[in-house]
């Protein structure tokens, strides 16, 4: 009898290869401390033959067709929805699972003295088999001013980054947030804070999910001896500029939500005013020229997704 039971859920758009690779990986990853209930393969509404040949897979795969793109957070939650198992896995296309990848994390959380740890990420490697320092810290109103104005790449000592740069994640630890492309939830812990918060399309969901699982007294670990490949970018790489705009969209609807009217204006501003220069400036100092039509184009779809929440324009 197996002492626990888990649900995968993949959010698919226009993935390509990555989604079936993802898949199969997880065939061949070892589950002998678990239960592989189901994989929720949520497509939002995928217009490439990334969907082709998932299903001649030998596992208990479910797919959930959407009509239109409804969003990361909204996705997930529609692969959550019909979860009955002790644990929920949110995992991106763009990944490779490992031999220990799922028994380790979950043989982490079957033990008793783990039962305040709500959330576990593992050691994420990159495309030149490095480790990735994606652990993040919680975003302050005082952290994102500063990040906005690009003192964190300045002096990264006086003002740490949102992302745990100095540590070389090669030690497990209890930490503020995982990265969300390798997202193991305690079921029970996911139905109390009612999943993701939809309102946030792509990006920064996982944050706030982590956020207030910590507010409610559960903790995130990083994991160092389970690992997965990550090639990071993902679909989001051919649209650079929406990306963006999605995630400072997100951020500002972050910080609306979590912290004063004040600080929300002020970090409206700074991110709005300030910040669009700064980014320009840190591409002409790399050479990267290139990229500068992606960051004004980024803006201009920030602008024109706050002036249609604003006004209510379609």
């Amino acid at each position: 009898m197996y002492p626990s039971s888990v649900d995968i859920v993949i959010v698919n758009w226009n993935s390509g290869s990555f989604l079936f690779n993802c898949i199969n990986s997880i065939k061949y990853s070892n589950n002998d401390s678990f239960r592989l209930n189901r994989i929720f393969i949520v497509d939002n509404a995928s217009t490439d033959n990334s969907l082709q040949n998932v299903e001649n897979f030998d596992l208990p795969i479910v797919i959930i067709r959407n009509e239109t793109n409804v969003g990361f957070a909204k996705a997930c939650n529609q692969g959550a929805k019909n979860s009955n198992a002790d644990y929920l896995l949110f995992l991106n296309p763009d990944t490779q699972l490992f031999n220990n990848s799922l028994n380790e994390p979950i043989h982490f959380l079957n033990k008793i003295e783990n039962k305040n740890i709500g959330i576990v990420g593992v050691q994420i490697l990159n495309e030149s088999n490095e480790i990735s320092r994606n652990c993040s810290r919680f975003l302050t109103p005082v952290r994102i001013i500063y990040m906005s104005l690009g003192l964190d790449k300045i002096f990264p000592k006086l003002f740490p980054p949102h992302f745990m740069l100095e540590w070389d994640h090669k030690n497990s630890r209890v930490v503020d947030q995982v990265m969300g492309s390798f997202f193991l939830v305690r079921r029970s812990l996911f139905e109390k804070l009612e999943g993701f918060d939809e309102r946030f399309f792509v990006y920064f969901e996982d944050l706030d999910f982590s956020f207030r699982a910590f507010n409610h007294g559960y903790k995130s670990y990083y994991l160092s001896t389970a690992q997965i490949f990550h090639k990071g970018g993902g679909t989001s790489e051919k649209v650079k500029a929406d990306r963006l705009a999605y995630i400072l969209h997100s951020k500002l609807l972050y910080c609306k939500k979590h912290f004063s009217k004040f600080s929300f204006l002020l970090i409206s501003l700074t991110t709005i005013v300030i910040e669009p220069f700064v980014r320009i400036i840190n591409v002409l100092i790399s050479e990267s020229i290139r990229n500068i039509p992606e960051i004004v184009n980024g803006y201009k779809k920030l602008l024109f997704k706050l002036y249609r929440n604003l006004f209510g324009s379609k």
